[in-house]
Protein backbone atom coordinates (compact mmCIF):
# COMPACT_ATOMS: atom_id res chain seq x y z
CA UNK A 1 0.00 0.00 0.00
CA UNK A 2 1.05 3.54 -0.94
CA UNK A 3 1.24 6.60 1.08
CA UNK A 4 0.25 9.42 -0.29
CA UNK A 5 0.83 13.16 1.47
CA UNK A 6 1.58 15.84 -1.25
CA UNK A 7 2.67 13.50 -3.35
CA UNK A 8 2.93 9.83 -3.32
CA UNK A 9 5.57 8.58 -1.35
CA UNK A 10 6.04 4.80 -0.10
CA UNK A 11 4.22 4.37 2.95
CA UNK A 12 3.03 2.38 3.46
CA UNK A 13 -12.99 -23.33 1.20
CA UNK A 14 -15.13 -24.48 2.86
CA UNK A 15 -15.44 -22.52 -0.93
CA UNK A 16 -16.96 -20.21 -1.62
CA UNK A 17 -18.37 -21.03 -5.06
CA UNK A 18 -19.48 -18.02 -7.62
CA UNK A 19 -22.16 -18.81 -9.92
CA UNK A 20 -21.56 -17.50 -13.36
CA UNK A 21 -23.32 -17.94 -16.60
CA UNK A 22 -24.60 -21.15 -18.10
CA UNK A 23 -24.11 -22.95 -14.71
CA UNK A 24 -20.26 -22.65 -14.74
CA UNK A 25 -18.45 -21.66 -11.21
CA UNK A 26 -15.25 -20.57 -10.08
CA UNK A 27 -13.87 -23.19 -7.66
CA UNK A 28 -11.06 -24.78 -5.54
CA UNK A 29 -11.11 -28.82 -5.93
CA UNK A 30 -9.90 -27.93 -2.37
CA UNK A 31 -13.00 -28.67 -0.37
CA UNK A 32 -12.49 -27.89 3.30
CA UNK A 33 -11.53 -24.86 4.89
CA UNK A 34 -8.33 -26.29 6.60
CA UNK A 35 -6.93 -27.86 3.67
CA UNK A 36 -6.91 -24.28 1.93
CA UNK A 37 -5.71 -22.39 5.17
CA UNK A 38 -2.37 -24.94 4.52
CA UNK A 39 -2.34 -23.88 1.21
CA UNK A 40 -2.77 -19.97 1.95
CA UNK A 41 0.13 -20.54 4.87
CA UNK A 42 2.60 -22.49 2.70
CA UNK A 43 1.77 -20.06 0.33
CA UNK A 44 2.99 -16.68 2.75
CA UNK A 45 6.23 -18.54 3.47
CA UNK A 46 7.20 -18.35 0.35
CA UNK A 47 7.55 -14.32 0.71
CA UNK A 48 11.60 -13.19 0.31
CA UNK A 49 12.77 -10.23 2.82
CA UNK A 50 15.27 -8.90 0.05
CA UNK A 51 13.17 -6.97 -2.79
CA UNK A 52 15.35 -7.62 -5.42
CA UNK A 53 14.39 -11.57 -4.85
CA UNK A 54 10.69 -11.06 -4.78
CA UNK A 55 10.36 -11.33 -8.42
CA UNK A 56 11.74 -14.83 -8.98
CA UNK A 57 9.48 -15.84 -6.07
CA UNK A 58 6.54 -14.25 -8.24
CA UNK A 59 6.99 -16.44 -11.00
CA UNK A 60 7.45 -19.64 -8.40
CA UNK A 61 4.53 -19.02 -6.89
CA UNK A 62 2.42 -18.78 -9.90
CA UNK A 63 4.49 -22.07 -11.64
CA UNK A 64 3.05 -24.04 -8.34
CA UNK A 65 -0.28 -22.80 -9.17
CA UNK A 66 0.02 -24.35 -12.19
CA UNK A 67 1.22 -21.88 -14.74
CA UNK A 68 3.79 -23.12 -17.53
CA UNK A 69 7.04 -20.81 -17.91
CA UNK A 70 5.45 -19.65 -21.24
CA UNK A 71 2.75 -18.58 -19.85
CA UNK A 72 4.27 -16.51 -17.03
CA UNK A 73 5.12 -12.83 -18.76
CA UNK A 74 7.48 -10.50 -17.32
CA UNK A 75 6.38 -7.10 -19.13
CA UNK A 76 8.76 -4.48 -18.54
CA UNK A 77 8.46 -0.65 -19.23
CA UNK A 78 11.14 1.37 -18.38
CA UNK A 79 12.66 0.72 -15.10
CA UNK A 80 9.85 -1.29 -13.99
CA UNK A 81 8.86 -5.22 -14.49
CA UNK A 82 5.07 -7.15 -14.02
CA UNK A 83 4.51 -10.48 -13.59
CA UNK A 84 1.32 -11.13 -16.20
CA UNK A 85 -0.41 -14.40 -16.54
CA UNK A 86 -3.41 -14.59 -18.79
CA UNK A 87 -6.51 -16.94 -19.01
CA UNK A 88 -7.99 -16.55 -22.45
CA UNK A 89 -11.94 -15.96 -22.38
CA UNK A 90 -13.44 -13.11 -24.71
CA UNK A 91 -12.26 -10.04 -25.54
CA UNK A 92 -13.95 -8.87 -22.75
CA UNK A 93 -11.09 -8.44 -19.83
CA UNK A 94 -10.49 -8.57 -16.42
CA UNK A 95 -7.39 -7.42 -14.50
CA UNK A 96 -6.92 -8.91 -10.99
CA UNK A 97 -3.55 -7.94 -9.37
CA UNK A 98 -1.04 -7.10 -6.53
CA UNK A 99 2.29 -5.35 -5.77
CA UNK A 100 4.93 -7.73 -5.03
CA UNK A 101 7.44 -4.79 -4.52
CA UNK A 102 8.09 -3.46 -0.41
CA UNK A 103 9.60 -1.01 1.41
CA UNK A 104 13.38 -1.63 3.14
CA UNK A 105 12.07 -2.55 6.24
CA UNK A 106 10.55 -6.01 7.51
CA UNK A 107 9.56 -8.79 4.92
CA UNK A 108 6.50 -6.96 3.33
CA UNK A 109 4.55 -10.46 4.23
CA UNK A 110 1.39 -8.17 5.28
CA UNK A 111 1.85 -5.38 2.66
CA UNK A 112 1.68 -6.84 0.16
CA UNK A 113 2.85 -11.00 -0.18
CA UNK A 114 -0.44 -11.48 1.00
CA UNK A 115 -2.17 -9.87 -2.05
CA UNK A 116 0.27 -11.90 -4.05
CA UNK A 117 -0.92 -15.38 -2.78
CA UNK A 118 -4.50 -14.48 -3.14
CA UNK A 119 -3.92 -13.32 -6.33
CA UNK A 120 -1.92 -16.62 -7.48
CA UNK A 121 -4.55 -18.83 -5.80
CA UNK A 122 -7.46 -17.28 -7.52
CA UNK A 123 -5.75 -17.78 -10.26
CA UNK A 124 -5.62 -21.33 -9.41
CA UNK A 125 -8.91 -21.54 -9.12
CA UNK A 126 -10.54 -19.81 -12.74
CA UNK A 127 -7.42 -21.89 -14.75
CA UNK A 128 -9.72 -24.83 -13.57
CA UNK A 129 -13.08 -23.19 -14.52
CA UNK A 130 -12.75 -20.62 -16.39
CA UNK A 131 -15.02 -18.06 -17.10
CA UNK A 132 -16.39 -15.65 -19.84
CA UNK A 133 -14.06 -13.16 -19.85
CA UNK A 134 -9.96 -12.80 -20.43
CA UNK A 135 -8.45 -12.61 -16.76
CA UNK A 136 -5.29 -11.22 -16.70
CA UNK A 137 -3.72 -12.23 -13.44
CA UNK A 138 -0.98 -9.62 -12.11
CA UNK A 139 2.11 -9.03 -9.63
CA UNK A 140 2.91 -4.81 -10.12
CA UNK A 141 6.21 -3.90 -9.37
CA UNK A 142 7.01 -0.62 -7.74
CA UNK A 143 3.72 0.33 -6.09
CA UNK A 144 5.58 1.53 -3.34
CA UNK A 145 7.84 4.09 -5.53
CA UNK A 146 3.63 5.60 -6.78
CA UNK A 147 1.79 2.86 -8.34
CA UNK A 148 4.63 2.46 -10.80
CA UNK A 149 3.88 -0.41 -12.29
CA UNK A 150 0.11 -0.48 -13.05
CA UNK A 151 0.28 3.19 -13.98
CA UNK A 152 2.46 1.51 -16.53
CA UNK A 153 0.58 -0.93 -17.93
CA UNK A 154 -2.92 1.10 -17.63
CA UNK A 155 -1.46 3.67 -19.55
CA UNK A 156 0.18 1.25 -22.20
CA UNK A 157 -3.60 -0.38 -22.66
CA UNK A 158 -4.50 1.58 -26.46
CA UNK A 159 -7.47 3.98 -26.20
CA UNK A 160 -10.04 2.13 -28.38
CA UNK A 161 -9.50 -0.95 -26.28
CA UNK A 162 -9.67 -0.06 -22.52
CA UNK A 163 -14.18 -0.34 -22.80
CA UNK A 164 -13.50 -4.19 -23.39
CA UNK A 165 -11.46 -3.84 -19.92
CA UNK A 166 -14.55 -4.59 -17.57
CA UNK A 167 -13.03 -3.69 -14.26
CA UNK A 168 -9.61 -4.24 -12.23
CA UNK A 169 -9.65 -6.47 -8.59
CA UNK A 170 -6.78 -5.22 -6.48
CA UNK A 171 -5.57 -7.01 -3.05
CA UNK A 172 -3.48 -4.86 -1.00
CA UNK A 173 -2.35 -5.89 2.60
CA UNK A 174 -4.59 -8.49 4.22
CA UNK A 175 -3.57 -10.59 7.16
CA UNK A 176 -5.59 -8.19 10.53
CA UNK A 177 -9.47 -8.52 9.61
CA UNK A 178 -11.89 -9.40 6.95
CA UNK A 179 -11.91 -7.82 3.30
CA UNK A 180 -12.56 -4.38 3.30
CA UNK A 181 -12.93 -1.86 0.40
CA UNK A 182 -10.82 0.95 0.22
CA UNK A 183 -13.13 3.80 -0.60
CA UNK A 184 -10.74 6.66 -2.02
CA UNK A 185 -9.75 4.27 -5.06
CA UNK A 186 -12.79 1.82 -5.53
CA UNK A 187 -15.45 2.36 -7.91
CA UNK A 188 -18.92 3.08 -6.15
CA UNK A 189 -20.81 0.24 -8.50
CA UNK A 190 -18.10 -2.33 -7.81
CA UNK A 191 -18.34 -1.58 -4.09
CA UNK A 192 -21.74 -2.29 -3.91
CA UNK A 193 -20.86 -6.05 -5.66
CA UNK A 194 -18.18 -6.27 -2.97
CA UNK A 195 -21.15 -5.71 -0.68
CA UNK A 196 -23.77 -8.04 -2.10
CA UNK A 197 -20.75 -10.68 -1.95
CA UNK A 198 -20.49 -10.41 1.87
CA UNK A 199 -23.97 -10.62 2.47
CA UNK A 200 -24.22 -13.97 0.61
CA UNK A 201 -21.10 -15.72 1.73
CA UNK A 202 -22.58 -13.86 5.26
CA UNK A 203 -18.89 -12.41 6.64
CA UNK A 204 -18.76 -8.48 7.78
CA UNK A 205 -18.60 -5.83 5.77
CA UNK A 206 -16.98 -2.66 5.70
CA UNK A 207 -15.93 0.09 3.42
CA UNK A 208 -13.51 3.37 4.31
CA UNK A 209 -11.37 6.10 2.83
CA UNK A 210 -7.92 5.75 4.02
CA UNK A 211 -7.16 10.05 2.74
CA UNK A 212 -3.27 9.45 2.93
CA UNK A 213 -3.22 5.92 1.01
CA UNK A 214 -3.11 4.94 -2.27
CA UNK A 215 -3.21 1.11 -4.20
CA UNK A 216 -3.22 -0.11 -8.00
CA UNK A 217 -7.00 0.28 -8.61
CA UNK A 218 -6.24 3.95 -9.03
CA UNK A 219 -4.13 3.78 -12.40
CA UNK A 220 -6.93 2.05 -13.92
CA UNK A 221 -9.50 4.63 -12.79
CA UNK A 222 -7.14 7.06 -14.39
CA UNK A 223 -7.50 5.53 -17.59
CA UNK A 224 -11.22 5.10 -17.03
CA UNK A 225 -11.02 1.44 -16.30
CA UNK A 226 -13.70 0.24 -13.27
CA UNK A 227 -11.43 -0.16 -10.67
CA UNK A 228 -11.50 -1.76 -6.83
CA UNK A 229 -8.98 -2.09 -3.76
CA UNK A 230 -9.53 -4.87 -1.35
CA UNK A 231 -7.46 -4.87 1.89
CA UNK A 232 -7.50 -6.72 5.25
CA UNK A 233 -6.26 -4.64 7.42
CA UNK A 234 -7.50 -3.44 10.97
CA UNK A 235 -6.56 -1.66 14.12
CA UNK A 236 -3.36 -0.86 14.85
CA UNK A 237 -2.00 -1.40 11.26
CA UNK A 238 0.10 1.77 10.90
CA UNK A 239 2.58 0.30 13.41
CA UNK A 240 3.05 -3.23 11.34
CA UNK A 241 3.24 -2.00 7.44
CA UNK A 242 6.08 -0.01 6.17
CA UNK A 243 7.79 -1.29 9.03
CA UNK A 244 10.35 -3.98 10.59
CA UNK A 245 7.18 -5.67 11.96
CA UNK A 246 6.18 -6.64 8.55
CA UNK A 247 6.83 -10.64 9.31
CA UNK A 248 4.36 -13.37 8.40
CA UNK A 249 4.34 -14.07 12.51
CA UNK A 250 1.99 -10.70 12.19
CA UNK A 251 -0.49 -12.35 9.46
CA UNK A 252 -3.41 -13.92 10.50
CA UNK A 253 -4.35 -16.38 8.54
CA UNK A 254 -8.30 -16.41 8.17
CA UNK A 255 -8.15 -12.94 7.22
CA UNK A 256 -6.44 -14.12 3.68
CA UNK A 257 -8.98 -17.49 3.67
CA UNK A 258 -12.08 -14.59 3.82
CA UNK A 259 -10.13 -12.67 1.31
CA UNK A 260 -10.03 -15.87 -0.78
CA UNK A 261 -13.57 -16.20 -0.34
CA UNK A 262 -14.53 -12.30 -1.45
CA UNK A 263 -12.43 -13.00 -4.20
CA UNK A 264 -14.20 -15.88 -6.20
CA UNK A 265 -17.47 -14.44 -5.43
CA UNK A 266 -16.48 -10.87 -6.95
CA UNK A 267 -14.80 -12.39 -10.37
CA UNK A 268 -17.52 -14.69 -10.46
CA UNK A 269 -20.17 -11.66 -10.33
CA UNK A 270 -17.97 -9.69 -12.62
CA UNK A 271 -17.75 -12.34 -15.28
CA UNK A 272 -21.48 -12.74 -15.59
CA UNK A 273 -22.09 -9.18 -15.72
CA UNK A 274 -22.36 -6.97 -18.75
CA UNK A 275 -19.07 -5.42 -19.34
CA UNK A 276 -20.51 -2.20 -19.21
CA UNK A 277 -22.14 -2.43 -16.37
CA UNK A 278 -19.36 -0.98 -13.65
CA UNK A 279 -19.37 1.84 -16.01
Amino acid sequence: MTHKRTILLALGLIVAVSVLAAATVFRDRVETQTDIIEILKKDLEMAECEDENRLESVRKLFKEKGASDTEIAVESFDSVENVVVTIKGGEETVVVGAHFDKVKFGCGVLDNWSGVVLVANLYSAVKKYPGKKTFKFVAFGKEEKGLVGSGKMAKAIPKDERVRYCAMVNFDSFGMYYPQVLNNVSDKKLTELTRQSAEELKIPYSDASIDWASSDSASFQRVDIPAITLHGLGRGFEQIIHSSKDKIEEVEINSLYHGYRMGLSLLGKIDAADCGAFR
